[in-house]
Order: C-alpha cells, then sequence, then structure tokens
C-alpha cells in the first residue's frame, strides 16, 4: 500500500511555471499525482488508535521503526508526522515516540 495507491487524484498542470519543461517535451500539459494535504490528528481521534510506545535511542531511525512495526520503509513518515518530528535530527536520545500499530488507521486520520 503505497501512498500513490491512495492517492488517485492526477491533476492536469500547464501552469507557466512549468514553461521551459513543458516546451523542452513538446507537451501542452503535465500530469502529476496531487499532492496529498495532511492534518495534525486532534487528541480524540489520537485517543482512537491503539500505540505502542518507543524510547528512541542512539542509532534509531525512523525508516528502522517503519520496517519494524510496518514491514514497509517507505512508511517512516507517519512515525515521524505523528510525533511532530519533521526528521531524525529532531529527536533526541531519551524522547518518547507513539508508534501507531495500524498503519490504514494512522493514515485516515492524518487525512491521507
Amino acid at each position: 500500500m503505497g501512498l500513490r495507491d491512495n492517492n488517485k487524484k492526477i491533476v492536469q498542470n500547464n501552469s507557466n511555471h512549468y514553461k521551459e519543461l513543458l516546451d523542452r517535451r513538446g507537451v501542452k500539459k503535465l500530469s502529476h499525482y496531487g499532492t496529498p494535504s495532511m492534518r495534525h490528528p486532534t487528541v480524540s481521534e489520537r485517543a482512537g488508535i491503539a500505540t505502542t510506545g518507543h524510547i528512541w535511542v542512539y542509532g534509531d531511525r525512523f525508516y528502522n521503526l517503519a520496517h519494524k512495526y510496518y514491514g514497509d520503509v517507505n512508511f517512516w513518515w507517519v512515525i515521524a508526522w505523528w510525533n511532530g518530528y519533521p526528521t531524525e535530527v529532531s529527536v533526541q536520545t531519551g524522547d518518547f515516540l507513539d508508534i501507531p500499530l495500524d498503519l490504514k488507521q494512522a493514515l485516515n486520520v492524518l487525512g491521507i
């Protein structure tokens, strides 16, 4: 289940911003997947999702946690977003993370 599987909105783009690319490709418009708009779950939505705790230790990586809990490293960003960390650099040794156990539920709550 990739992000693109859930976001099937195809955008047709002929913006002047892409004029050089359009000219180079000899096309009048580009087709691409729309950018998803994520939101922060409310306290009650978070309470409805089963999570497990993880204490961040030296050497941890979001992609390793995603592999461990979801079987797919591509969902590292779910753990990061859920906990409000834009990157691993923002996480300190000893920080507590909540890891949503049901990936489909977490994606739904995040608006994906």
